[in-house]
């Protein structure tokens, strides 16, 4: 008796293949890897180096099967986070059929920007320039950049898009499609994300840190779910410690009254349950761990090699 096929049926001349998207911090890598993929995948927020492990979107088009690999933003690391953080963006281009340099439109080509182009020269796998947010940028700017970033580096194609609107990656997703190897899917045509759901929980919640709290502190914590239970009316439990490195910050997390906690809980919850799509108790700790990020067991929860 033959075993089911987990990936389901397949047309006969399936196309599937990983692009690496790399660009410096808040290039916008995110926002268009979830519009790529047509749902969320991985968080956003408006501070730069959201994003700080490798995160998976299964784009699927006609018969081809585009799993775009969403990495840390490329900068001059200042801690051993931010080093594994780095490493981790290299290592995706490293592995990927296609690299996508993503440029912010209105930027342009700054000190960390000419460091990506300069370094990617030495990457074996074709590229392809995206400029972004050209629906803030002016046609002639992005001309002119697009013809510089070329003189860096020749690149197969360039678009520009704006992943905000979606405007443009229509035709990023009809390129790759055709250039991706041939060869089987590597995912269910309906799995969007090989995220595991902890960590995608986790990382809702990182999201909201982020979008509730100022200054540095959202870069020193971290957010791991430490239980997920299904219960029998369909609803999740679930439990997860926020952790910091100072007492002080414990309190800053925790808000006035427990004002602020309350408001991440409530805002990663209705996100949780949408994405789920049933009702999720969530459980929300604040522990102080010192020197978490020297910490080896905490970057293999991120999914993070730890740097020596």
């Amino acid at each position: 008796m033959p075993l089911p096929d987990p990936l389901g049926a397949m047309p006969s001349d399936t196309r599937a293949g990983f692009i690496a998207l790399i660009g410096a911090p808040n290039a916008g890598k995110s926002t268009l890897i979830n519009q790529l993929v047509g749902t969320k995948v991985s968080i956003v927020t408006h501070k730069v180096q959201t994003t700080r492990t490798i995160v998976r979107g299964v784009a699927m088009h006609g018969s081809a099967q585009l799993v775009f690999i969403d990495t840390p933003g490329i900068f001059k690391p200042k801690r051993r986070l931010d080093r594994a953080m780095v490493d981790t963006a290299w290592g995706g281009a490293r592995d990927a059929d296609l690299i996508a340099l993503l440029i912010d439109a209105r930027k342009g080509i700054d000190e960390e920007v000419e460091n990506i182009l300069k370094r990617l020269s030495s990457q074996s796998a074709p590229k392809v320039l995206i400029l972004n947010k050209t629906d803030v940028a002016k046609r002639e700017k992005l001309l002119q950049l697009a013809q510089k970033a070329n003189e860096y580096l020749p690149f197969e194609e360039t678009f520009m898009v704006s992943a905000l609107t979606g405007d443009g990656t229509q035709a990023i997703l009809d390129h790759f499609a055709s250039k991706v190897p041939e060869g089987p899917w590597l995912y269910p045509d309906d799995q969007p994300s090989d995220l595991p759901l902890r960590i995608l929980a986790a990382e809702i919640t990182r999201e909201k840190l982020f979008e509730r709290l100022h200054e540095e502190l959202p870069y020193i914590s971290t957010v791991e779910t430490e239980q997920w239970q299904s219960r029998k009316d369909g609803s999740a439990r679930i439990e997860q410690t926020i952790y910091v490195e100072r007492d002080s910050q414990k309190s800053i997390v925790l808000g006035k009254r427990g004002q602020t906690i309350k408001a991440i809980s409530q805002a990663a919850r209705t996100e949780l349950s949408e994405i789920i799509e049933a009702p999720v108790h969530l459980f929300l700790f604040v522990k102080v761990r010192q020197n978490w990020a020297d910490d080896p067991e905490r970057y293999r929860e991120m999914g993070l090699e730890f740097p020596k």
